[in-house]
């Protein structure tokens, strides 16, 4: 039997080429899958056609400049040498207007080619991150807890959109300039060695072997400039939005001066970077324009050579400046260039070492749906630990018979959240088994296991939606009416209602706009609407004032009849009435039975239920209590907390008499 030590290592991908160490090769080799996919051969289609048009385009680059010549020769009187005057097409073709035409004709061609394979290119690219980011964004559901609770989310997502920008840029950078001016260097190295010699050539070649060296060492500089600018504006940012949020505690304590003096020294910081930055992409593009002028003056000066030696015309001169010209374009980009493709490497590798990472928990390879005909849930010698060198559960074997309801209780750090986790099978056992109508949850697929059980957490996390989308989250394909029904069932129907939007009416981030108790009726609602065989609750009530929870206890207690119900407790009262209670103190069972049984033992039990039930008798009366209430229509008003719960009048001052 593995351990969960063993587990974590394989979900902690330590065998995967770290962010650092990727290459733009190995980058792109990771992605060639999703810019030429097997199975659209639609977009290979594409691919084909843009490289052609790439192609194209660069010809028709470097046609401009010969057009240029021609038609400069043509204004000096110079027909095409090794053609007779006398033939009348080559006057027309040596014509200056014909030729200044051509120039302006072939300039629109390589502009639209150019555009046309970026349009083109479009739909391959952004097929690329599409699929890419939603193969990561699905590993990243099937990664485990552990993996999660390791990890901020904040990252997470800061990963996957890092990525989808490598993707694009990568794509951009290195099909769309990089490559082409790659193949524009290589043409314009057989013009020059077709239309002049060889010294052209390795004039040109040295000069963009040191622009190209000069770029990498200037770039390389400045990406430290920037990080440590980057940097300064992340803190800038960070202490104003830390401020910002603690406005009131800045005035409980008169501390504006200090915030203000705090960010101006983030600020100064940022200033002082962003100087260095701005000089030192000064001192990058001075010393390109250095090299590359140096480049071509040197070619420029050989031509006017070759002018008086009869070797070359001027045209000839025209023609090696706009040739140079035209490449000084795409070279003067390559520090740039060179600064994101270095940038989307990292983002992607980043991407690629989730993808690469294997999930803790997977589905046996022979693996069955789960067949739930009773519900019966047995553990068995099961021993867990999140780390090898601290225990959680040691020993735990219980049963839960079909339709009963059976609490776990115990001290904090018991052990007694784990036991849902292991049910759930977030984790694997280290020793022994957990079987659910005698199958062996290890042995079942996952999503069958899970589609088997409701969960009714303690703490109720809801979308960032309506209420009716967070119900019908239990059942996707209900109708309306189920839901509506859902939460009738479970006591919030009536309180949807009254809100103007109903249950259109949006909940905020993590259902803040909701109160406590609120959003436990709609984990309730949905979990109804799921209509599981078994049912589990972590300590669904504990956040709850006692009025509130009674309201809650109720509705649980509708939902878990005629259902195999384990109940993770906190608070006693709420369990006083399950077929069995099961004890747990430091990962052991050291007391079970019923409620009125354990009291008798006067043992850990019997201690904790004197000890509750001391604290809620130092309560204040609640039906005197009240509190400030913020509605779904966002007004706050002042409510006793007896109606919160519930309770009219009556009841209060029945409780009371």
């Amino acid at each position: 039997m593995s351990s969960p030590h063993n587990h974590s290592s394989s979900d902690s991908g330590g065998d995967v080429r770290s962010a650092e160490e990727g290459s733009l090769l190995g980058t792109l080799i990771g992605l060639w899958p999703f810019i030429w996919p097997h199975d659209r051969s639609d977009l290979k289609a594409r691919v084909g056609i843009a490289m052609v048009l790439l192609v194209l385009a660069k010809l028709a680059t470097l046609a401009v400049p010969f057009t240029f010549k021609w038609a400069v020769d043509g204004l000096g009187g110079q027909a095409p040498s090794g053609v007779s005057g006398e033939q009348w097409w080559v006057w027309l073709i040596a014509s200056p207007i014909i030729m200044t035409l051509a120039y302006g004709g072939m300039r629109i061609v390589m502009a639209l080619l150019t555009q046309v394979r970026d349009g083109l290119f479009a739909k391959v690219s952004m097929h690329a991150v599409r699929k890419l980011a939603y193969r990561t964004f699905e590993h990243m559901h099937q990664l485990s807890l552990r993996f999660h609770l390791e990890r901020k989310t904040g990252g997470l997502t800061r990963v996957l959109e890092r990525g989808r920008n490598g993707i694009e840029t990568i794509v951009r950078m290195v099909i769309l300039q990089l490559l082409p001016t790659i193949i524009e260097v290589g043409l314009l190295t057989g013009v020059l060695l077709y239309q002049f010699d060889w010294r052209y050539v390795a004039i040109t070649m040295a000069m963009i072997a040191l622009y190209v060296a000069y770029t990498y060492v200037a770039t390389e500089w400045r990406i430290n400039i920037r990080r440590r600018m980057n940097d300064s504006d992340t803190d800038a940012n960070t202490k104003a939005i830390d401020s910002l949020l603690n406005y009131e505690t800045v005035k409980y304590f008169s501390a504006e001066e200090r915030e203000a003096s705090r960010y101006d020294k983030s600020m100064e910081r940022y200033e002082k970077a962003s100087v260095k930055t701005y000089t030192s992409l000064a001192v990058l593009n001075a010393g390109q324009a250095v090299i590359f002028t140096a480049g071509l003056s040197a070619v420029m000066l050989m031509c006017v050579y070759g002018i008086r030696q009869g070797t070359n015309t001027v045209g000839d001169f025209v023609m090696i400046n706009a040739m140079m010209i035209q490449l000084y374009v795409p070279l003067n980009f390559m520090g740039m260039v060179y600064r994101e493709i270095k940038q989307a490497v990292v983002d992607i590798e980043m991407m690629f070492s989730i993808l690469a990472r294997n999930p803790e928990i997977k589905d046996a390879p022979n693996a069955v749906p789960l067949q739930v005909s009773k519900g019966v849930i047995r553990f068995e010698n099961v021993h867990f630990a999140y780390d090898p060198e601290r225990q959680i559960l040691k020993g735990l074997t219980f049963d839960v018979g079909a339709g009963q309801t059976v609490a776990i209780v115990g001290p904090s750090g018991a052990g007694k959240s784990t036991i849902s986790r292991l049910l759930y099978r977030f984790y694997d056992v280290s020793e022994g088994r957990i079987l659910i109508d005698g199958q062996d949850i290890r042995q079942v697929q996952q999503k069958s296991l899970r589609a088997a059980i409701g969960m009714v957490p303690q703490d109720t996390v809801l979308f960032n939606d309506t209420i009716r989308y967070n119900i019908r989250y239990g059942r996707w394909d209900a109708s309306d009416a189920e839901v509506e029904e859902a939460a009738r069932l479970a006591q919030i129907d009536g309180f949807i209602r009254l809100s103007p939007d109903g249950y259109e009416t949006e909940v905020g981030e993590r259902g803040l706009k909701l109160s406590g108790g609120e959003k436990q009726r709609v984990a309730i609602a949905r979990t109804i609407l799921k209509a599981p065989p078994i049912l589990l609750l972590d300590e669904a009530t504990s956040a709850l004032d006692s009025h509130t929870e009674k309201e809650i206890q109720d509705a649980l207690e509708d939902v878990s009849r005629n259902r195999t119900t384990l109940v993770i407790a906190h608070r006693l009262s709420t369990i006083v009435g399950a077929d069995e209670i099961i004890v747990v103190e430091q990962g052991r069972i050291v007391e079970r039975g019923r409620h009125a049984q354990l009291l008798e033992q006067n043992g850990l039990y019997a201690s904790m239920w004197n000890r509750q039930r001391e604290a809620e008798e130092r309560q204040p009366d609640q039906c005197d209590a009240r509190v400030l209430v913020r509605g779904l229509d966002g007004d706050v008003e002042e409510v006793p907390v007896n109606e919160l719960a519930g309770h009219d009048r009556n009841q209060c001052d029945h409780q009371r008499g």
